[in-house]
């Protein structure tokens, strides 16, 4: 067991403020923990907004170390943990907010709730982009919306929630459609899903070319806004309508008048109350057996970063510049 005491952590210590690199003192994994070698940590649009102090339901201070998404080394075990050994590769959505300690960090003590094997056909870059978008599209398609076999889904923006989705619907046994920009037409043909343009074709269009003008069984909106208004517009009668930024205000008439359904998906309560986070690490196990089927696989931003550029990728991904998932590598293997 290494007896180093301190490590690097990438501090976010004001709204706005650079990000610093600083020596910390190294945790120590509790009751139900496990102590993680940080090797990449997958970045999120949630990141920049606590940074910049605009996301108050993630209840995540600062100073903070942000990063929710991990991918890394079983380093030491925790009292009361089973099932992991030192030196497991796992992977997993285990902090970065309600006050949790982040993965932009050589360590970080984690639920080992949380936490599942990394499937064992990918990298740690790849593994670590997986889990927030991965657990935000199983609890709507899954768990809330129980896609089946033969349904059509229709999911609005084929980004990083959106491309999970369209891979788990696909993998289901679901006809699968995905609205987006034409640019992103070949990939989403690659992931045999059809390709809509929404600047192309009105939402009334697509429902009456693909559906017959009956509307989708199954709509998840990744967009919000308007994005979920479309949604209500497009769902079929006694259909489900699942979105994971369902805020704001809306008009449920068009939902209510199909006898449809609506579910929202607020993929941070367990880390926030403590409360599912079993099924968290339920979640990433299914995964993993779905990535290792060869069913799904994530789309990365071919660009590599380091502790020292996570300004330059977080200022990426709020410029829209990212081609996928932007990924820190925090320790590249020894």
């Amino acid at each position: 067991m290494s007896a180093q005491s301190t490590m690097k952590a990438l501090l976010a210590e004001s709204p706005k403020s650079l990000l610093r690199i600083a020596d910390i003192a190294k945790p120590v994994p509790g009751e139900g923990q496990i102590l993680v070698r940080n090797r990449a940590s997958g970045i999120n649009p949630l990141d920049t907004k606590i940074r910049a102090g605009k996301a108050a339901h993630a209840r995540h201070p600062l100073p903070a170390i942000l990063g929710i998404d991990m991918a890394g080394v079983v380093e030491e075990i925790g009292i009361g943990v089973s099932g992991f050994r030192r030196g497991d590769e796992v992977y997993g959505m285990t902090g970065g907010v309600g006050g949790i300690q982040g993965s932009l960090a050589e360590f970080a003590a984690v639920d080992a709730a949380l936490l599942a094997p990394k499937p064992h056909n990918l990298s740690m870059r790849e593994a670590a982009a997986l889990p927030l978008i991965s657990i935000t599209a199983w609890e709507g398609l899954v768990d809330r919306a129980l896609v089946k076999a033969g349904q059509k889904v229709l999911v609005l923006g084929g980004g990083g929630v959106g491309h999970i989705v369209a891979q788990i619907a696909k993998a289901a046994g679901a006809e699968v459609y995905v609205v987006d920009g034409a640019s992103k037409a070949a990939y989403l043909s690659s992931l045999g899903a059809a390709p809509i343009d929404h600047a192309a074709e009105t939402v009334e269009a697509y429902v009456g070319r693909y559906t017959g003008g009956k509307g989708f069984d199954l709509v998840y909106d990744t967009i919000g806004g308007q994005g979920l208004d479309t949604a209500f517009q497009a769902v079929k009668r006694f259909g489900h309508v699942v979105s994971c930024l369902g805020w704001g205000n809306h008009a449920l008439a068009p939902l209510s008048f199909k006898a449809a359904s609506y579910s929202g998906v607020f993929t941070l309560l367990p880390l926030l109350t403590g409360e599912g986070r079993v099924h968290h690490g339920e979640i990433m196990r299914e995964m993993t057996k779905l990535i290792e089927a060869g069913k799904v696989m994530p789309k990365l931003d071919p660009r590599r970063f380091t502790l020292a550029d996570v300004d330059t990728a977080h200022q990426l991904l709020e410029n829209r510049q990212a081609d996928g998932k932007l990924v820190v590598e925090v320790e590249s293997k020894d």
